[in-house]
């Protein structure tokens, strides 16, 4: 008897196609959840510094001042972070004998120049005094450095070159521009800083806050009024 012709078998595709259609529904519905999950828990960000020491631009130098005061109330003994701002810029021998004996972290120098925006230059220190001491040397490298980058790139028009280079030569020399210092203590031992003669503020960061994840500007010695923009149409001096 001949063969009767075969019916092709539609079975397999037809259930391959449903398979294929129930897994993409499931990925979406998955995908979907995952949103949701992320939407109703955002991850937490990592590695974010809010804090900051020092007066905010805008900030009346009174109402600052109030406000580092009161940041040194409290009765914890845990240390702190803690920003000291000077009435007049140090000499670097002059550091040991402003910061009581704690442990300084950094120290901030700039080169005070009548009507001149100069640098600010934050040098993270050991502890120990003469680090600290010697850390007007490592302000005028870290200057050097940058200068020679920008010089690289063409973006360092005459009067930063020469503001820069007198920065770094008075730095070099142990010029009295030393502006701050952050110092790590218990608060009572930061509120017995306050009456000394040449420091004009302390201010401490909550007890929590990390090392090099705040950032830090000092009140200037010559700040009054309003805390803005040093002006910038000055004479700038041969050296």
């Amino acid at each position: 008897m001949p063969e009767r012709p075969r019916t092709a078998d539609t079975s397999e595709p037809r259930s391959a196609l449903r398979r294929g259609l129930l897994s993409g529904v499931v990925a979406v519905g998955a995908a979907a959840l995952i949103v949701t999950l992320g939407a109703l828990n955002p991850p937490r960000p990592l590695g974010v510094g809010t804090d900051r020491l020092g007066p905010e631009q805008g900030e009346t130098v009174a109402d600052y001042l109030a406000r580092a005061t009161a940041s040194l109330g409290g009765a914890d003994t845990a240390e702190h972070w803690a920003l000291v701002s000077f009435r007049r810029e140090l000499a670097p021998a002059e550091i040991p004998a402003h910061s009581a004996g704690l442990r300084i972290g950094q120290v901030l120098h700039r080169v005070p120049l009548p009507r001149v925006q100069t640098p600010l230059v934050t040098v993270g220190v050991p502890a120990g005094d003469a680090v600290a001491v010697a850390s007007a040397g490592n302000a005028a490298w870290q200057l050097q450095a940058q200068l020679d980058h920008d010089r690289g790139l063409g973006v360092v028009d005459d009067r930063t070159l020469r503001v820069t280079e007198i920065s770094i030569a008075r730095l070099r020399a142990g010029c009295a521009c030393t502006v701050g210092l952050v110092v790590r203590a218990t608060l009572p031992q930061l509120r017995n800083l306050v009456p000394a003669t040449d420091i004009r503020a302390v201010e401490a960061l909550p007890a929590d806050a990390v090392d090099g994840r705040f950032a830090v500007t000092p009140l200037l010695p010559e700040a009054e009024g309003v805390i803005g923009p040093v002006p910038d149409d000055g004479p700038l001096p041969s050296r």
